[in-house]
């Protein structure tokens, strides 16, 4: 082979003398590509994570679903009231573990009202020995017991052929209305004419005690009847007037004992006075005829004090007016 053509396949293959007029854009390129790098190198932060050109691991990105999934449900959670909430829970619960809705209702067997306590620590009379060990339930009863009116009571006669009755207090609404005073004590009967009161000694067994109270209540002919068909009852008649007469003057006299000894003193002198002024009195008789048929004559002023009419308190007033209708 000739020299020549020796040198002209080195230059081919080493690309001798030879140009290509892409060289500039390759260099151009890699020159932009160093500067992009230095610039941000420049740029970035201390605190800033180098960026990952590798394809992250696959628990990684699982983790990241998950705590972002959480985010999520999160959000929607607090969103939710309490009750839609419990809903959502008990729903997961049983799409998860399995069961019925059924399971998760309350069993209200041992539920019991304000009324149920009542009934069963309630008593027709509380005496201070039911008061000792006073529970909440005990305290609760006693407040009911103290709203009851306990004058007159209301009865049910029912089951008068067998001889029971049942008794219970008036409240606020039938003392207002007049059940049991001026209507017919019965339950069942709002009669309001011949009307009687009587007494009944009234026994019933309670906690497991048997006891006895005296009651009274006002019933109309019909329920008498019902109320005295095996034995009769004692009634309650009103007293006379002649007996609170009597009572009105012994309250008088009782009264009048009662004056301090000084007063006692006062008055015997007075009477002393009183015998003295007669006396004069009698002298006078003739000439002061003609003046006592005009009106009173002197000797009367000297007789002693003017007879007061005695007047009644008004308690005595209240008691002779309420002497017929409590009864």
């Amino acid at each position: 082979m000739e020299p020549s053509q020796m040198n002209l396949s080195h230059a081919i293959l080493g690309h001798g003398d030879y140009d290509s007029d892409f060289s500039d854009d390759e260099t151009s390129k890699k020159s932009d590509g160093e500067r992009n790098r230095n610039e941000d190198a420049l740029l970035t932060k201390p605190f800033q994570k180098e960026k990952q050109s590798k394809v992250a691991h696959r628990q990684v990105a699982a983790d990241e679903w998950d705590r972002e999934e959480a985010r999520n449900r999160r959000f929607h959670l607090i969103a939710m009231d309490a009750y839609a909430r419990h809903k959502k829970l008990v729903n997961d619960y049983i799409l998860f573990y399995g069961g019925k809705k059924e399971d998760f209702k309350r069993s209200g067997a041992n539920d019991k009202t304000d009324l149920d306590i009542v009934r069963e620590n309630h008593r027709f009379l509380w005496r201070e020995e039911d008061e000792v060990d006073m529970t909440w339930e005990k305290r609760l009863s006693k407040k009911y017991y103290d709203k009851l009116f306990k004058e007159y009571c209301i009865a049910d006669l029912t089951k008068y052929k067998e001889n029971k009755f049942g008794f219970r207090w008036r409240h606020e609404k039938e003392v207002i209305s007049g059940k049991g005073q001026f209507f017919c004590g019965s339950k069942h009967c709002d009669e309001k004419e011949g009307l009687k009161s009587w007494e009944v000694n009234f026994g019933y067994i309670e906690h497991g005690e048997k006891k006895n109270a005296l009651v009274k209540l006002r019933l109309c002919p019909e329920c008498t009847y019902k109320l005295n068909f095996h034995h009769r009852r004692k009634e309650v008649k009103p007293k006379k007037k002649r007996a609170s007469s009597e009572q009105s003057s012994e309250v008088l006299k009782s009264k009048k004992s009662r004056l301090s000894s000084p007063q006692k003193h006062k008055s015997m002198k007075k009477k002393k006075h009183k015998e003295q002024a007669e006396e004069s009195d009698d002298s006078d008789k003739g000439s002061s005829n003609s003046d006592d048929r005009d009106g009173p004559s002197d000797s009367d002023y000297w007789k002693g004090p003017v007879q007061e009419t005695e007047e009644k308190t008004r308690e005595e007033e209240f008691d002779e007016y309420f002497q017929d209708l409590f009864l």
